[in-house]
């Protein structure tokens, strides 16, 4: 038997790292954990990688996505000597869509590896590698598809997003993948007139955007992003420039969230570059979440500028027709808020949180559960227990009829939270009554 030849590549990024074998261990450990796999690596296990040793296939994009995060750019299998990642894209489209639809109806298959991982390893398609890119979808089938079908899939998206809106993700994003693989695929298969067909495409790349959104509230963040490259491949298909910048958007409110900061900028800056023609709806949509990413990042200047652009894009949409759902004051306010939070500002946060949940529409319940308890973290960070405690009553008020895993964490972050505190009256008749609305989350 041959000796085994050593790691280059892998060795060539760990000094890129400035890790210790120690590190990258404990780094893929919990990696693995997130993607629900616990693993006991030590630097023993790095040491045999290194002299030529090739992990568990199943681990290997474990160790990329621990490299990824540690140096700030996606990392390929390549790269680091432990095979190829295989074809990304440029296979059929919808049979990619029909296969995550079907893992995601399948709770038994929800455990495959990545479903619940996400990966700043990913790669993004820009808009100019997928516009057009029609031939990603085989036509040609016996059935036909026209106008009709388009507006049955885009008022069916429209009322999954209304029970998301109301209730949470947790049951409609079930209904949604069904509707992908016994509907919309078909449909995306059918014959039609071009102008039918982009427009299916169109209403296709928003389901899957609108699905992996859903996914985020679930913590299924793998498994949002194989959802969001969908609305992307669509989206250039379609050559939908709105849907994809959403999609940008979405994917980098879901890394921003997930702490990971130059990877929520990346995707926020190619949003913005995405979109050049853009209203200044889309500009203040756009640029607040720019604000966000690089407040994340600490770079106060770009924060406060890209905030600046977007309150001043809004007062120029203001001033036109509004459409309801769209990016509004409120959004701003949430905007700001994260910014403050991020640069240091507890205060201005608290204000800008407080008229955030102030103007929003009454349809939107999830959303002001999920934020009046964010508030009410921070109320409590300033010192204000009484006033945080009334504010997560207001959550726990509507709480019973939220089906959201994002909900559920704070959920649970409230009571660790409030528990140190209930020798006070106050915080200790919320700590009561969340064990009463909430018991299943909370265990009791």
């Amino acid at each position: 038997m041959g000796a085994r030849t050593p790691n280059e590549g892998l060795r060539r990024l760990l000094d890129e790292s400035r890790w210790s074998q120690a590190q990258l261990a404990r780094a893929v450990n919990r990696v693995g954990a997130e993607a629900g796999m616990p693993l006991r690596y030590d630097e023993s296990a790095v040491s045999h990688w290194l002299s030529g040793t090739t992990p568990r296939k199943m681990v290997r994009p474990f160790v990329r996505e621990a490299l990824s995060r540690r140096l700030r750019r996606p990392v390929t299998l390549a790269e680091i000597g432990l095979g190829t990642d295989g074809p990304t894209r440029g296979a059929d489209t919808v049979e990619g869509l029909m296969d995550l639809g079907r893992t995601d109806m399948d709770p038994s298959r929800r455990s495959v590896l990545g479903a619940g991982l996400f990966s700043v390893a990913l790669t993004v398609p820009g808009w100019q590698e997928i516009m057009g890119r029609a031939e990603a979808v085989q036509s040609g089938r016996t059935s036909r598809v026209g106008r009709p079908e388009v507006d049955m899939v885009t008022a069916m998206t429209e009322r999954i997003s209304e029970l998301d809106d109301q209730f949470g993700g947790r049951h409609a994003r079930p209904m949604a993948a069904s509707f992908i693989v016994n509907t919309v695929s078909p449909f995306l298969r059918a014959d039609a007139p071009d102008d039918v067909r982009k427009d299916m495409l169109s209403a296709a790349s928003d389901l899957c955007y609108l699905t992996g959104y859903m996914a985020v509230d679930e913590g299924l963040q793998g498994l949002a992003q194989q959802y969001y490259l969908k609305a992307l491949e669509l989206a250039g298909a379609a050559e939908d420039h709105l849907t994809y910048c959403t999609t940008l958007r979405g994917m980098s409110v879901q890394a921003v969230d997930l702490g990971h900061g130059p990877q929520a900028l990346r995707l926020a800056d190619a949003a913005a570059a995405a979109s050049p023609q853009a209203g200044p709806r889309m500009r203040a949509f756009l640029s607040g979440q720019q604000a966000h990413a690089a407040a994340r990042t600490g770079d106060r200047r770009s924060a406060f500028t890209h905030l600046k652009d977007a309150e001043t894009a809004m007062e120029k949409a203001e001033s036109q027709a509004k459409i309801f759902g769209s990016y509004d004051p409120t959004a701003l306010s949430y905007a700001t808020s994260q910014v403050r939070y991020e640069l240091g500002d507890l205060s201005g946060a608290i204000r800008a949180m407080a008229e955030a949940d102030r103007l929003r529409e009454p349809v939107y319940r999830r959303i002001r559960v999920l934020r009046r308890a964010m508030l009410a973290e921070r109320q409590l960070r300033l010192g204000h227990l009484e006033e945080a405690s009334a504010t997560w009553h207001s959550a726990l008020d509507e709480y019973p009829h939220v089906q959201s895993g994002r909900v559920d964490d704070r959920i649970r972050t409230m009571a660790s939270l409030i528990r140190p505190h209930r020798r006070n009256r106050a915080a200790r008749e919320l700590h009561d009554r969340a064990r009463t609305v909430a018991p299943a989350v909370l265990r009791v």
